[in-house]
């Protein structure tokens, strides 16, 4: 434990000032708004600052994120700081986080999920439309590899092209030109900024499955900050926790990052976690989908201790059955193996050279 870390009493609570990172963007912010209002909840004594930063991502806005061949565009610097003990812990995007973490980090929560689906964000003078429906050769705004890949199969008649900037940049660029007839968009996002009125039509997994951790919310501490670690562990959604493991389990199987088109479905049902995982070509004519499940009951009730090693896929839920979490991790491997069987690596090969020669 490092040695400002102040010292947790029996209930957790941390007795200093926790200072929490973010990215300086209004989703961001106020995605870490509602970590910290949660915390204050639990923990009426602490006292908490939030520390704005700028990422990679969020400086390079002329190129597509999957050109930039970086993992860790929207997380670096926050870690960094994170690393010289400037923040205590830092709220992502679970989406936004890799698959494997810089040694020495964990993510100690991972929060119940938002709607994960993906929402269609009409051109003013088109509301009242659909992806079906809009007429021959619409342009249509994404800066996702994996958006494009479905709906370009899905919805032959339209036109792909990228749009980059924050949520409130592509909707600008969306209503005061022209360039676009629609843009696709997380719904979680347009949910949290209380900007529900701008979805008109939600994309469901026969039209476009959804990224890895899309709509839940990461906290990442340092691993060896047991009292950082105790304090936000009471944030993790257990269901959501399962469902994020298997995922990100199928994707750092199948080494997919923000440049190859990967995509998943996750549910918890009666007991059985059910995951649906796809990979594509860029263009959506080449495609593998599977879908495998798992019982998640757990036949030994008791908790680990927490502990870095009982990391899987970079999260630490010390309180959630570590058999059940077993299971998430092994499902997401399972089911890439089974696509990787199929000839998905060749199919994510392909597509990482057409999209580095673009």
């Amino acid at each position: 434990m490092s040695e400002e870390a102040g010292s947790a009493d029996g209930n957790g609570k941390v007795g200093r000032v926790i200072r929490i990172g973010t990215r300086k963007s209004q989703l961001a912010c106020i995605q870490t708004d509602s970590v910290a209002d949660m915390l204050k909840q639990l923990y009426p004594d602490i006292h908490l600052e939030i520390i704005g930063m700028s990422t990679t991502g969020d400086k390079i806005l002329d190129t597509a994120l999957s050109k930039i061949g970086e993992k860790s565009l929207f997380t670096k610097e926050l870690e960094t700081a994170l690393e010289r003990n400037e923040v205590d812990l830092v709220v992502h995007s679970l989406k936004d986080l890799p698959t494997t973490l810089p040694p020495g980090f964990t993510i100690g929560a991972v929060l119940k999920r938002e709607n994960p689906h993906d929402a269609v964000v009409l051109h003013p003078k088109n509301v009242g439309k659909t992806l079906d429906n809009l007429p021959e050769n619409s342009v249509i705004g994404t800066s996702s590899l994996r958006r494009a890949a479905q709906l370009k199969k899905r919805f032959p008649h339209l036109e792909f092209k990228d749009i980059r900037g924050n949520l409130n940049t592509r909707l600008k660029k969306l209503d005061e030109k022209e360039d676009f007839a629609a843009i696709i968009l997380a719904a979680a996002g347009l949910r949290r900024m209380g900007w529900d009125n701008r979805i008109n039509q939600i994309l469901g997994p026969e039209d476009c499955m959804y990224a890895v951790g899309q709509g839940a919310l990461a906290v990442e501490v340092r691993a060896r900050d047991a009292d950082i670690l105790e304090m936000v562990s009471v944030l993790h959604h257990s269901d959501t926790v399962l469902r994020c493991i298997a995922e990100r389990a199928f994707l750092r199987r199948l080494e997919g990052g923000c440049s190859v088109p990967v995509a998943v479905h996750t549910e918890v049902k009666d007991s059985q976690l059910y995951l649906t995982g796809a990979v594509y070509s860029l263009d959506g004519s080449d495609s593998l989908k599977e879908t495998m499940q798992t019982s998640i009951v757990a036949n030994n009730k008791s908790p680990e201790e927490v502990d870095e090693q009982v990391q899987r896929v970079g999260v630490t839920a010390s309180k959630i059955s570590g058999e059940a979490q077993d299971r998430a991790e092994r499902l997401g491997l399972d089911l890439a193996n089974l696509l990787l069987s199929k000839g998905a690596k060749e199919i994510l090969t392909v597509a990482r050279q057409l999209n580095d020669a673009r």
